[in-house]
């Protein structure tokens, strides 16, 4: 196993290197001086020079990837263009509220697509695995930000039941917090739920024709103890699978949810960075969500070898 995380390691720093080094690459190709349009109305000479010295923006290129290349590995990253705040506290900031509703979507998507799937394989051809089918292209098909509009009319707007946008921290209100989190969390797992129901379908599908299904069957095993004990437990390597994909998009793609509800979360600081052209936050929020997307990999992989104790890492 140490080997194995070892190993991991070396791979994420060599992957991290790259998405460092062509995020930097790439935000040098866009015309204009970021700081100037950063700064907007508010330009001021001395400030601007001051920003782009502090900013390292006044040296040769290359100089200026080793000064980020660098200040990464220390947990620098740099200082925004716009509030001139340090990057790192502002990605810090942001990112428990992002990975709260990436969470939270995530769970309202496996309480609807484990049932589901697994109701829909079982009765493979009945009206169930219809409604299921019904279901699941209905929620991949509709954009999550027209979903979200509606939820906001119909819970919000119509009945009064949640608040239509904004975010409360749980520090200060644990009640506020989570009628913040219900529709937006709800409208991501709508969607994440859609497409994990099919995988769980097909997944169950394929280990209820297998022989060791069978073979239970045979030994006269009830058929609730098959589907728990034998069906379930090797559909769901590859439903881990996905679900881990499933997550690490979550973390980098809820930027229209996080706009419809004014969700204070990464992926409207990354939006917000790329209209004002801060490259020092959108080049940080790049970094992490790699960092995230990696971390989860991980976790997938140990999760493999909890669920099937033929997989070993060494």
């Amino acid at each position: 196993m140490r080997r194995f995380l070892l190993r991991r390691a070396v791979q994420a720093a060599v992957v991290l290197l790259g998405v460092a080094v062509i995020t930097f690459s790439l935000l040098q190709l866009v015309p204009g001086d970021p700081v100037r349009i950063a700064m907007g109305t508010r330009f001021d000479p001395e400030t601007y020079a001051a920003l782009r010295e502090r900013s390292g923006l006044d040296r040769p290129l290359p100089v200026q990837l080793g000064d980020y290349l660098l200040g990464a590995v220390r947990g620098d990253l740099g200082v925004s263009f716009r509030s001139g705040a340090p990057v790192t506290e502002l990605l810090l900031q942001r990112l428990p509220a992002t990975l709260a509703l990436a969470a939270a979507g995530l769970l309202v998507g496996l309480l609807v697509a484990l049932p589901l799937g697994v109701v829909s394989a079982v009765k493979q051809g009945s009206k169930t695995d219809g409604a299921a089918t019904v279901f699941s292209q209905l929620g991949i098909s509709i954009p999550d930000f027209w979903m979200g509009i509606m939820f906001i009319l119909l819970f919000a707007g119509t009945l009064g039941w949640l608040p239509s946008a904004g975010y409360v921290s749980p520090l200060d209100s644990v009640t506020g917090w989570l009628s913040h989190l219900v529709l937006p969390a709800v409208t991501i797992g709508v969607v994440t739920g859609s497409i994990l129901t099919r995988f769980v379908r097909a997944s169950v599908l394929e280990s209820l024709g297998q022989d060791y299904t069978r073979t239970a069957r045979s030994k006269g095993l009830p058929e609730s103890l098959v589907l728990r004990r034998h069906v379930l437990r090797n559909a769901l390597i590859p439903v881990v699978t996905v679900t881990g994909l499933q997550l690490a998009t979550l973390l980098g793609g809820v930027i229209v949810v996080e706009f419809v509800f004014a969700w204070p979360g990464l992926g409207n600081l990354v939006f917000t960075a790329v209209q004002g052209r801060d490259y020092p936050v959108v080049q940080g929020v790049v970094l992490l969500l790699a960092v995230l997307f990696l971390l989860v990999n991980l976790l997938v992989d140990l999760a493999y070898s909890a669920l099937d104790p033929r997989i070993s890492y060494s």
